[in-house]
């Protein structure tokens, strides 16, 4: 999430519950992240209402004159529509203005095509029904998980039918149905702040969510940097010995090395000792970046790994490879290293530094081994390059290291 969302998240948090109010930008990934609950709620009331009206009807046929059910069929007929096609509008994202038009205009003849049925019905029916509307309007506030502003609009238009109607109602006073009215909005005011409460409890687990998202983003990547420190020399950059001696594990775990061949190279500075002895430590790790960059890229691709093995010490893996590859690879390195020209004037190969590489192959096919074993042949190489004169490259082999 953006530092504004977090900061913002944060913020609204650290004060009251009842305080929370979400901005702009909040409110639309609440409704992101609530609009397919919202919908699911919504179509499922819509439908339950079409079946109450229809089992409605059947119900006063069996029971009530013909005269009476044919009063009340044409504005019962009102209502299955108008909650379908509200339904139906809530079957996906359509925009918050569209589904707030759709949501209102929907509730709105249903609850008026409820009133209207005592209305034509008179009699007892007349306040039952107005009664009936007002549960109906009871229930949509209590149910959708909307605004509160739409939740507000459905209590004022449901009062507002109840009042206009039971002012008309032949069989009460004025002042009766003022009083009525009087005593529903007391419920259905008390509904919508009912509502309301709902509606702030759920914004502030949706900003624990959003919290809690966000340190867990946190902390994974805090855990991400952990690892890649773990497996990373902090000087140079490259893979450390540890990050190597799992990936050779791996390697010859998985049997990869076996089916295909490797190489292992152990690329030595020379008198590495005295160029710190002579220009300073600074200088000497100097001299280790340069030369961890130059064996990095002077592999072949991303099968090869390098990883600084010791003090001034690096091991290179190719996989993949047999003899030529090797050697191929080792000579790059010593000679770039070389003409670098970076400084060693005690250095008793030159004026600049060189390296000593050891390289012991794993040839495909080869009886079952370790990549120990083949480290320990790459050392051998290595000492033998050194005993005769640095600066080149030496192949282990079974009997003796063979200068290249």
């Amino acid at each position: 999430m953006p530092p504004t969302v977090v900061n913002e998240v944060n913020r609204l948090l650290a004060g009251r519950t009842r305080d929370i109010r979400l901005n702009a930008e909040l409110a639309r990934l609440f409704r992101i992240r609530s609009w397919p609950q919202t919908s699911k709620i919504i179509r499922a009331w819509m439908i339950w209402v079409v079946v109450l009206d229809v089992l409605t009807l059947v119900v006063n046929t069996a029971l009530l004159p013909s005269e009476a059910v044919m009063r009340m069929l044409l504005p019962a007929s009102i209502l299955p529509p108008a909650a379908i096609v509200t339904a139906v509008v809530f079957l996906k994202p359509r925009g918050l203005m569209m589904e707030a038009i759709a949501l209102h205009l929907g509730v709105f003849l249903i609850l008026f095509s409820v009133a209207l049925v005592g209305v034509n019905s008179g009699g007892e029916y007349y306040e039952r029904h107005l009664t009936i509307m007002l549960f109906v309007a009871v229930t949509a506030i209590i149910i959708f998980p909307v605004p509160l502003e739409w939740s507000m609009a459905i209590a004022a238009y449901a009062l507002g039918l109840y009042l206009v109607f039971q002012m008309q109602n032949p069989d009460i006073a004025a002042e009766n149905a003022l009083a009525g009215a009087l005593f529903f909005a007391s419920g259905v005011v008390a509904t919508v702040v009912a509502r309301r409460t709902a509606g702030i409890l759920a914004h502030k687990t949706f900003l624990l969510e959003l919290r809690d998202r966000s340190r867990l983003a946190d902390l994974t990547d805090a855990n991400s940097r952990l690892e890649l420190l773990a497996r990373t020399d902090p000087l140079t950059g490259i893979a450390n010995r540890r990050w190597m001696m799992e990936t050779l594990n791996r390697v010859w775990s998985n049997g990869i090395a076996q089916a295909q061949g490797a190489a292992i190279l152990m690329c030595d500075i020379d008198h590495f000792k005295q160029l710190n002895d002579s220009l300073g430590h600074s200088e000497g790790d100097r001299c280790l970046v340069k030369v961890a960059g130059i064996i990095q890229s002077s592999l072949r691709d991303e099968r090869d790994q390098v990883a600084r093995y010791g003090g001034e010490e690096f091991l290179v893996l190719l996989r993949d490879a047999n003899e030529e590859d090797g050697v191929s690879v080792a000579e790059r390195i010593r000679r770039r290293v070389e003409a670098a020209s970076l400084p060693n004037p005690r250095s008793n190969v030159g004026a600049y530094v060189t390296v000593s590489i050891g390289l012991a192959i794993w040839e495909h096919g080869s009886e079952a081994g370790s990549s120990e074993a083949l480290q320990r042949q790459a050392d051998e190489a290595l000492y033998e390059a050194k005993k005769r004169g640095r600066n080149q490259v030496a192949l282990y082999a079974p009997s003796e290291a063979d200068s290249i």
